[in-house]
C-alpha cells in the first residue's frame, strides 16, 4: 500500500487547473483551507435560488428572484454623475426597468440591444412605484439561456470568489472526479436509498429545491456517511493494531474482590456489576484492554476501578491509578486505601512531591513488587520507574488525555490494558467520534444513599439575602462552596472577583469561617486551603473551578454559583456534583445576572429540572454544538466537512458497527469491498490509518 492510488490523483492536483480558478482565487481559497479539487467538491452549498423561469413578473410578491424572458425598449444613460443607467423591458404581461450604476453605456449597448429578446435573472424591487431589477445575475442571449440552473445553489463564500467563480469550479472538479468502487455495505446502501459516490456528489452540486440541502436528502447523507465512515475506520484500523499487541491474560480469582465487596456498607447498583464482569471478560482475554468507563457524577466509578484493580493483584500482577492532579490522587488515596487493606493489599501513592530517600524506597518496593496498587498523577510515568508486573493502568478524567497518549501509554512497552475513567458524560455519538477506538461501559444508576440536589434560580439583586441564609446555614454547622466563574480569559481578573467575593463573605460571617482556593496560588496553599475546608476548620470555600473534578468533602451540602449562565451546562452539572454526597439534603444555588438570555434562561432550568448529566449532555450539544461540548482546543474531534454531529446522531453508531464488522471479516481490508475502503482512506486522507494496514 505504498502511495496514494492513481485514480485518486485528478481530485489532490491543482486548484488552477478548475474553470473560473486563476492564480488569485486559487491563494484565496488555500487560505480557507481549500487546496484542491476535492476539497471544493466537499464545498457544498448551503442555500439555494430558484431560477426557475416565469412568463412575467406580474405576480411576483417583491422583493424575490424572478428569471423571466423580455424584449429591450429604450435606454436611458444618466443625466448626471452617480445617477443610475436604466434599460426598459417588457416581459409577456408587463413592463419595468433594468438599473445599473457605474455601467459603461457602450457595454450595456452590446448586452441588451434594444428590439433583442434576452432572458435576465435577478431580485425584482419596487421603487417609486416601479418594478426594476437592479444589476441582474444574469442576461443572457434566449439561446444560451439554459445555461441559467433552474434552481442555483449558493455556496459559503470568502472574499473575493463569486458564485459565479464557484459554480464553475464545481463543475469541472466534478469533471474532474472518477466513478470509485463501492465501499459502503451493500445493504445498508439499498436500504437508505443510497446514490453512488459520483451520482452524491453531482447531486449536491446541482441541487432541484431547497429539500435537496437538508442533512437528511439522501445524496448529503451518503457523503456525510462517508467521511463518518473513514473516520471510524480509522478508529477500528487504531483498536485493532493496539489489540494486536499481545496483551496478557489477568484471571481473576474473585478472593480479594469478595473480601472488599463484604467490607462494603452497601450493595454495589446493577451497573456497577455489569461494567465489573466487562472488564474482568476484557482483563482475560490476551487481547490489550482499551475500555471507556462513563459515569455520572457519583456513579461509583471508583469501586469499579477498583474492583478492575484487584483483579490484576488477584492475578500476581501490580496496577496503577492516574488522576489529572494532585489533590485527586490523594483523595482516591483516602477512597481506596481502607478497602485496599481490608483485603490485604497494598496501596502507595507516588506524586511529584516525593523526593529523595522516601522516593527511592518507594521504587525499590514497586520494582521488587511489595506494592500491589500505585495511585499517582502523570509523574508515575517517569523514566526511572519501573513496575514488577505492570498489567492494568486506570486513567481518571479522559478529557486531558487524547489518544496519542493512550497509545503512548502502550508504547511503555509492557503490554498494559487500559481502563479510562470520565465524569463527564458525553452524548453518544460525540463519544463514539472521540472514543470510537475504545470498547464502552456506562454506569447509569445511582448507587444508594446519595440524595438529591436541590437546585435553585436566584438573580444577583438578592446578594443580601443569600448571604443572610448562608449565615444560618453555617451557624447550623453546614459546609459550603462559593464558585466564582472565571472572567475573561484573564487569570488576574479572575483572580481579583473570587478574592473580592472572599473579602465581603468573610467581613459577612467572620474571620476563619471562609477559605479560598484559585488557579493563582501555589499549589502548597491550594492544598492547605482545601485541607482546613475538609477538616470542617473553614466552612464556606470561595472558589474558581478549581474544584469541580472530583473533590470529596461529604459535609458540603451547599453549592453557590455565582453568574451561573457564563458556566456551561456541563460544567455547572459537574460543580453540583460536589455537593449531595453525604446524608444531609444539600441545594445548589445558581445565581444569576438578570436579564437572562432565551437560551441563558434555558440552560440553568435544564439543571433544575434534572440531574441525569447524560441527558443534560444532549441538550448542551442540541444548544451549543459539537466542539463547544468537549471544549474544541481539547476535544480531538475530528473536523468533518459535511457530516453534521448534531443532526446525524445515529449513523456515527452505524459507520462503527459496520467499520468494525468489515475489520473482523477483512483485517488486511484485502477483498474487492476492503480494497475501495483503502480508497475512501485515501480519499479522505487519512493516512496514518493507512500506515496501521501497512505495518498489519
Amino acid at each position: 500500500m505504498s502511495g496514494r492510488p492513481e485514480i485518486l490523483f485528478p481530485l489532490f492536483g491543482t486548484l488552477t487547473k478548475l474553470d473560473g480558478i486563476g492564480p488569485k482565487s486559487a491563494q484565496i481559497l488555500e487560505n480557507a483551507s481549500v487546496r484542491t479539487p476535492l476539497d471544493v467538491l466537499f464545498t457544498l452549498p448551503h442555500s439555494g435560488v430558484d431560477r426557475h423561469r416565469r412568463a412575467t413578473i406580474r405576480d411576483v410578491v417583491a422583493p424575490s428572484v424572478v428569471t423571466v424572458e423580455v424584449t429591450v425598449g429604450e435606454h436611458y444613460p444618466p443625466k448626471s454623475r452617480g445617477r443610475p443607467y436604466r434599460v426598459q423591458v417588457t416581459d409577456a404581461q408587463t413592463t419595468f426597468q433594468l438599473v445599473f450604476f457605474h455601467a459603461r453605456g457602450d457595454f450595456l449597448q452590446k448586452l441588451l440591444p434594444t428590439g433583442q429578446k434576452r432572458v435576465v435573472s435577478g431580485k425584482v424591487e419596487i421603487f417609486d412605484s416601479i418594478a426594476q431589477i437592479v444589476h441582474p445575475d444574469h442576461v443572457l442571449p434566449v439561446a444560451e439561456a439554459e445555461e441559467i440552473p433552474a434552481f442555483e445553489p449558493v455556496y459559503p463564500l470568502h472574499a473575493g470568489i463569486t458564485q459565479k467563480a464557484m459554480w464553475k469550479a464545481t463543475r469541472s472538479a466534478l469533471d474532474l472526479a472518477p466513478a470509485l468502487p463501492e465501499w459502503i455495505d451493500p445493504g445498508l446502501k439499498a436500504r437508505e436509498h443510497w446514490p453512488d459516490w459520483h451520482t452524491a456528489l453531482a447531486k449536491v452540486h446541482s441541487p432541484d429545491a431547497t429539500s435537496d440541502l437538508s442533512p437528511h436528502a439522501p445524496a448529503r447523507e451518503r457523503l456525510a456517511y462517508d467521511e463518518l465512515f473513514a473516520h471510524q475506520l480509522t478508529l477500528a484500523l487504531a483498536r485493532a493494531a493496539v489489540r494486536k499487541a499481545k496483551g496478557l491474560p489477568s484471571v481473576a480469582t474473585g478472593l480479594l474482590t469478595k473480601k472488599v465487596l463484604a467490607a462494603l456498607p452497601y450493595t454495589p447498583t446493577n451497573a456497577q456489576n455489569r461494567a465489573v464482569s466487562e472488564i474482568v471478560a476484557d482483563l482475560a482475554t490476551p487481547l490489550r484492554m482499551n475500555r471507556l468507563l462513563q459515569g455520572d457524577v457519583g456513579s461509583g466509578k471508583t469501586l469499579v476501578a477498583l474492583m478492575a484493580l484487584l483483579c490484576v493483584v488477584e492475578a500476581g500482577g501490580q496496577g496503577v491509578m492516574m488522576a489529572p492532579t494532585e489533590i485527586l490522587a490523594r483523595q482516591h488515596l483516602e477512597g481506596l486505601r481502607p478497602l485496599a487493606e481490608s483485603a490485604g493489599v497494598v496501596l502507595e501513592i507516588l506524586t511529584g512531591r516525593d523526593k529523595g530517600a522516601a522516593r527511592a524506597a518507594k521504587l525499590a518496593a514497586l520494582a521488587a513488587g511489595k506494592i500491589d496498587i500505585l495511585v499517582g498523577t502523570h509523574a508515575v510515568f517517569q523514566k526511572d520507574i519501573a513496575f514488577k508486573d505492570l498489567r492494568l493502568a486506570v486513567i481518571d478524567e479522559q478529557h486531558r488525555f487524547g489518544v496519542a497518549q493512550r497509545m503512548e501509554l502502550g508504547a511503555k512497552g509492557r503490554a498494559v490494558d487500559v481502563l479510562v475513567m470520565t465524569a463527564t458524560p458525553i452524548p453518544r455519538s460525540l463519544a463514539l467520534a472521540q472514543y470510537g477506538d475504545m470498547d464502552v461501559s456506562v454506569l447509569d444508576e445511582k448507587p444508594p444513599g446519595r440524595t438529591p440536589v436541590q437546585t435553585a434560580l436566584v438573580s444577583t439583586s438578592r446578594m443580601d439575602e443569600v448571604v443572610q441564609k448562608l449565615r444560618h446555614a453555617v451557624a447550623e454547622g453546614r459546609q459550603a462552596y462559593w464558585v466564582c466563574p472565571l472572567v475573561e480569559e484573564s487569570e488576574v481578573v479572575d483572580m481579583t472577583a473570587a478574592e473580592e467575593r472572599f473579602k465581603q463573605l468573610r467581613a459577612a460571617l467572620g474571620e476563619g469561617v471562609v477559605g479560598l482556593v484559585h488557579g493563582q496560588m501555589p499549589h502548597a496553599e491550594k492544598d492547605a486551603a482545601m485541607a482546613r475546608f475538609v477538616a470542617g476548620d473553614t466552612k464556606v470555600l470561595v472558589a474558581t473551578t478549581v474544584i469541580e473534578v472530583g473533590v470529596n468533602v461529604p459535609n458540603a451540602s451547599i453549592m453557590m454559583i455565582e453568574h451561573a449562565e457564563r458556566f456551561g451546562l456541563a460544567q455547572l452539572h459537574q460543580l453540583r456534583g460536589r455537593v449531595g454526597r453525604g446524608a444531609a439534603a444539600s441545594t445548589c444555588l445558581l445565581l444569576y445576572q438578570a436579564p437572562l438570555t432565551e437560551t441563558g434562561r434555558r440552560r440553568l432550568e435544564i439543571l433544575r429540572e434534572t440531574e441525569d448529566g447524560f441527558r443534560i449532555s444532549e441538550e448542551d450539544l442540541a444548544m451549543r454544538g459539537a466542539g463547544d461540548v468537549i471544549g474544541t482546543a481539547q476535544s480531538g474531534l475530528p473536523r468533518f466537512r459535511i457530516a453534521d454531529l448534531e443532526r446525524q446522531t445515529g449513523q456515527m453508531a452505524v459507520a462503527q458497527t459496520d467499520a468494525r464488522k468489515l475489520l473482523n471479516d477483512d483485517p488486511k481490508l484485502e477483498t474487492p469491498r476492503g480494497q475501495a475502503a483503502r480508497t475512501l482512506l485515501w480519499l479522505m486522507e487519512q493516512d496514518k490509518a493507512i500506515r496501521l494496514i501497512s505495518v498489519g
